[in-house]
Parts: structure tokens; sequence; C-alpha cells
């Protein structure tokens, strides 16, 4: 007696591998993704906690002085700063298109987006380092007590974020005019990361530049 044909067997008994396993791979694959960003996100609210903290310090530290600056302290510019939001706002806006690009399979306008938040956070680094020679010429130096110290240890912080962000931009950017692509996940979290340096930015700024 024959033996009836199961269901999803093929004509020689087997199940047609090329369906199953892509399946397969689909259901890993936004399992990953489901994991990546997860780690993502855990790791921007660990970082996010930091900087709460940060602002914390700098608030007791401020509320404990007699005078804040101090008096003897060069004033700090304001125009390089507010122009270092200006890129950095920019920069933001720009990532948010190479996501929008890199999912879309536009992988040259991704790259090229890329390729632009980029120089531009290369430019934020390069207008930071400006404001932090001017000021050490101007006296401001490290050493001069919680003022300065707190404010080199900030700003300093937050540029280290900014030169990370930096390199997976480039890396991402060289990756997608490569042969083998970032995915739209890839892209996207990193994205995620910039946005938060540059809220991060805007948080410090009004904080230590204006208020």
């Amino acid at each position: 007696m024959a033996r009836p044909v199961a269901h999803g067997d093929d004509l020689g008994g087997h199940r047609p591998a090329p369906v199953y396993g892509l399946a397969r791979y689909r259901r890993r694959a936004r399992g990953a993704d489901r994991t990546a960003r997860i780690g993502m996100a855990v790791f921007l609210g660990s970082w996010a906690m930091l900087f709460v903290g940060l602002f914390f310090a700098y608030g007791f530290v401020r509320a404990r002085a007699t005078a804040w600056p101090p008096l003897d302290a060069p004033p700090l510019p304001r125009l390089l700063p507010g122009l270092n939001t200006l890129v950095i706002a920019a920069s933001s806006l720009v990532v948010a298109r190479a996501v929008s690009a890199q999912e879309l399979g536009r992988r040259r306008s991704a790259g090229a987006s890329l390729a632009l938040a980029a120089l531009l956070g290369a430019i934020f680094l390069g207008l930071q380092g400006l404001v932090w020679t001017a000021l050490w010429r101007g006296g401001l130096v490290p050493s001069g007590g919680p003022y300065p110290s707190v404010f080199y240890m900030f700003t300093a912080f937050h540029a280290l974020h900014v030169l990370v962000g930096l390199v997976a931009l480039t890396w991402l950017a060289l990756r997608a005019r490569g042969s083998s692509a970032p995915s739209p996940t890839d892209v996207r979290l990193w994205g995620w990361y910039w946005h938060f340096v540059g809220a991060v930015w805007a948080a410090l700024y009004v904080t230590i530049y204006l208020v």
C-alpha cells in the first residue's frame, strides 16, 4: 500500500528546503533586529543616566559656589557653541535622511548622507577645539578650580561620545559605498546614538553656556 504524501512533502518525500529556510532566516533576522534594538536602548539608557548624574553634580557644585562663573574667569563664548548647536542639529537631520534612504534600498544616497553627517560631526569637534583653545589661552585651565574643571570634564566627555559616533558614521558610509552594505538596522541604531548625542549637547549648551 502506497504511503500517503504528507503535507509539505515534495515528490521526493522531502520538504522544500528553500521555502522553509527562507522563513527560518527571516525569523532569525527579526529576532536579531529586536535584540539589537533592545541592546542599543539599554546602552543609551545607561549613558543617559550617567549624563543626568553629571548634570546633577554640576547643579550641586554651582549652587554651593559663591560666584558662578568666578569673577576672574574669562567669559564663555556663545557664538561658536551656538553654531555648533546648529551643526549637530543639521547632522541629525542628515542621519535621519540616511536611515530613510537605507530602508528604501537607496545605498548610494544613504552613503552620501552618512558621509555628510560624518563631515558635520568632524566640524563640530573642530569648533569645539577652537572654543577650548581660546579659553585655555584666556586663562581658563582645568586646574583652576571647580568651574573650569567641571566645564572641561562635561564638554570633553561629550566630545568623546561625538568621536565614537563620528567613527561609526564613517564606517557605515564606507560600507555603503563598498560591496558589504550595512543593514537598515545598523544605520537606524547608530542614528539613535547620534540623535542622543545631539540631544545631550542641546541640554549641555543651555546649561553651561546660556543659564
